[in-house]
């Protein structure tokens, strides 16, 4: 059965981070450097800095579905450093591009960190579910993957 082309699309993954959750949060809370790791990022500039110097406010150009798309993340660091969290303020096809990172210490071993991605998002302009899923893949891949390939690699 379809799914409604409205609704929300979210999804949940995890990984393994050969790194202890301080080195894992320095590269997620670097979000001028997601261009540097995230395939699909092309550009992030800072809109707005928070109280404490970090980007609140940014605004992010990508690859997405065969074109360019621009979008703006509004951040949250309560509750740093193990979490951050993410709601759009405005996209060009996304309603709704909200999320976070979470990082926990894997039991018995501080060298590594369990990474938790979640992401909610509901486009502008309805697809058929297997371009969404394929879509949902892309994303999940980038924000999870190349984040701990890049984390691994100092």
């Amino acid at each position: 059965m379809e799914q409604n082309p409205d609704m929300v699309e979210q999804a949940t993954v995890t990984t393994i981070i050969e790194k202890p959750p301080a080195r894992c949060y320095e590269v997620a809370a670097d979000i001028t450097g997601y261009p540097q790791w995230a395939a699909d990022i092309k550009e992030a500039a800072i809109d707005e800095l928070d109280e404490e110097g970090r980007p609140q406010l940014v605004t992010f150009r990508a690859a997405a579905m065969g074109r360019s798309t621009t979008y703006t993340l509004r951040y949250d660091y309560s509750a740093a450093p193990r979490r951050l969290a993410w709601v759009l303020e405005r996209g060009d096809i996304t309603r709704k591009l909200d999320g976070w990172y979470e990082m926990a210490p894997v039991d018995g071993d501080p060298s590594q960190t369990e990474v938790t991605y979640h992401l909610e998002v509901d486009l502008i302009v309805p697809l058929p579910g297997f371009v969404k899923r394929r879509a949902e893949g892309r994303i999940m891949h980038t924000a999870l993957a190349e984040l701990k390939a890049f984390a691994e690699s100092d």
